[in-house]
């Protein structure tokens, strides 16, 4: 889709707003070259490189007045992108990418510049690789939580509401008796949901090379509640790389040895909030028509440590 100023929305992430949604999401998406034209003549910016874009983001690279370089990220407001804001002025740059402007109306985000062409996925040692994400997530999970930040507890109860329904859709007794296991993890844990502020989605292509420090994360979805929610998407991250080893039960082990310590967590409830990420997956998956539990969520489960 292209414009007068000659911006681009890729083909993909037109796609992906015309495929997935309504009349409101056609209308952002035909209106976001424009809308990225208006933000780079009120700040002041040039462009500086080809963009790119995720399922449900624009990024534009940026030069700002004082020659800094930054990046301009667009995507249709809804509550995550608001979530987003908010933890990105709580943390303020610590461990995270740093957020330098924003324009209230339309959502859309100024950042500092990373390294998109680097994500720490590409460090071999995964041990060095995991203990780099664990040392940014403990100084995510360090900073107080704002107000306005869903909390896990709601999360935790809405979850649990859509057990029964979803373990009517699985035809396999033993999806269903996973299924039952996992939500009665939920329920020992949904009274004590925490309050530290979570990254919610802190992966290896979530850590990209920076020039302020070696690496910082990026794309949070802050959520308040306790530190053992956040470890499934690191335990998971490079699944189909890690998988294709035979050896991923045993990675699996190591990384949740090495998060746990990082975090100072208490391991058997650090099992049980992972065991409530892969009952959320897995009730997403139903909610999209799938009628069995995906392997690798069963795969994390059986290698998560016993108590």
């Amino acid at each position: 889709m292209n414009s007068p100023q000659g911006i681009e929305a890729p083909d993909a992430l037109v796609a992906s707003y015309t495929r997935n949604g309504g009349e409101e999401e056609r209308t952002w998406i035909a209106r976001l070259p424009a809308l990225v034209a208006e933000l780079l003549d009120r700040w002041e910016l040039e462009r500086d490189g080809g963009t790119g874009s995720g399922e449900a983001s624009l990024v534009v690279p940026v030069r700002r007045t004082d020659d800094t370089r930054a990046a301009l990220k667009l995507q249709m407001p809804r509550a995550e992108t608001t979530a987003a804001l908010i933890g990105l002025r709580a943390w303020n740059g610590d461990g995270i990418v740093r957020l330098l402007d924003h324009d209230p109306e339309s959502g859309a985000v100024l950042l500092e510049r990373l390294d998109g062409s680097r994500t720490l996925a590409s460090v071999e040692d995964d041990d060095v690789a995991m203990s780099t994400l664990a040392g940014l997530m403990a100084r995510l999970h360090s900073v107080p939580a704002p107000k306005g930040l869903r909390g896990l507890g709601d999360v935790a109860r809405d979850m649990l509401a859509s057990v029964p329904a979803a373990v009517a859709a699985l035809p396999d007794p033993e999806d269903q008796r996973r299924l039952h296991g996992w939500a009665s993890a939920v329920t020992e844990l949904a009274g004590e949901p925490g309050d530290r502020m979570l990254h919610w989605d802190l992966h290896y292509d979530n850590v990209l090379a920076a020039e302020r420090e070696p690496w910082l994360a990026i794309d949070p979805e802050p959520l308040v509640g306790d530190p053992g929610f956040d470890l499934w998407p690191a335990l998971d991250t490079g699944w189909e790389k890690l998988h294709a080893t035979g050896d991923a039960p045993r990675v699996v082990r190591r990384r949740f040895d090495v998060l746990t310590e990082a975090l100072g967590l208490d391991r058997q409830r650090a099992v049980g909030w992972t065991l409530a990420r892969l009952l959320q997956n897995t009730l997403w998956d139903i909610e999209d028509g799938r009628t069995t539990i995906d392997p690798s969520q069963t795969a994390v489960a059986e290698a998560l440590p016993r108590h």
